[in-house]
């Protein structure tokens, strides 16, 4: 069993607690208190829960898709040298355009449904994985690649059973950036490409001056981000359980 994280709770406790002397010393309709953001948090609790649920299914589907996509291609481009010459230099041009930047593409081929949305997160998502794939396996050791030659498997089978599962602790980095990633423009995605989401309700929470109501909003996010990274890091302990038993990094994630 986890132990609790007591400093982080009382620096926690501590900041919402100045949030809140703060808010009500300076009077401010537009900086309202902690208590204020919780009671708003409780009355629009199940409007915001069904928005959140829109936000993350998004999220999962356009994470998954490009886990299923970059995963593999990333081990292709860093096993077979042409490849990498070929495509390298197109993902460094691509890699530093932001989301947003992308947003009128996605508009213009896919519309401000489902699928926009879902393509812009698979755009951002992309490049962490896919660069952790390449990298993971570049760096794996070559006596490996000799250890399946010597069994007479083929390049897609060392790729398959020994690139891959020796690069999976660092492309569960990139995983565990694009989830992150996978979040943040699935709430931007929905402010741009306005139909329903958490982005939404944050978007017109805004446009109403209902500024507790937004806050409540981000607290939501908030919370339910840290329990997103929190059972994505508990995934990473048990499918790589074998390497930090090796490496003694166990206690050193989350």
């Amino acid at each position: 069993m986890r132990r609790l994280n007591v400093p982080a709770i009382v620096f926690g406790l501590v900041l919402l607690g100045a949030w809140e002397l703060a808010a009500r010393a300076g009077q401010n309709s537009f900086f309202p208190p902690f208590s204020t953001v919780l009671a708003a948090l409780w009355a629009n609790g199940g409007v915001i829960a069904a928005q959140i649920v829109d936000t993350l299914r998004r999220a999962a589907i356009g994470l998954a898709i490009a886990v299923a996509v970059m995963v593999p291609f990333g081990a292709l481009i860093g096993r077979i040298r042409l490849l990498g010459d070929i495509f390298e230099p197109l993902v460094n041009m691509l890699r530093p355009i932001p989301p947003p930047a992308v947003a009128p593409i996605a508009l213009l081929f896919a519309g401000t449904g489902d699928a926009g949305k879902i393509a812009m997160i698979v755009y951002t998502c992309a490049f962490p994985i896919l660069i952790g794939a390449i990298d993971g396996v570049r760096a794996n050791h070559p006596m490996l690649t000799n250890v399946g030659r010597s069994l007479r498997l083929s390049r897609l089978e060392i790729m398959a059973f020994i690139d891959l599962p020796a690069a999976l602790p660092v492309i569960m980095t990139g995983i565990r950036l694009a989830v992150a990633a996978a979040l943040l423009v699935s709430v931007i995605a929905e402010m741009l490409l306005t139909t329903n989401g958490i982005g939404v309700y944050l978007l017109r929470s805004q446009e109403n001056f209902r500024i507790a109501d937004g806050l409540a909003g981000v607290v939501a996010i908030a919370v339910v981000g840290y329990f997103v990274n929190d059972l994505f890091l508990r995934l990473d302990r048990r499918l790589l359980a074998w390497h930090y038993a090796t490496t003694g990094g166990a206690e050193g994630q989350g």
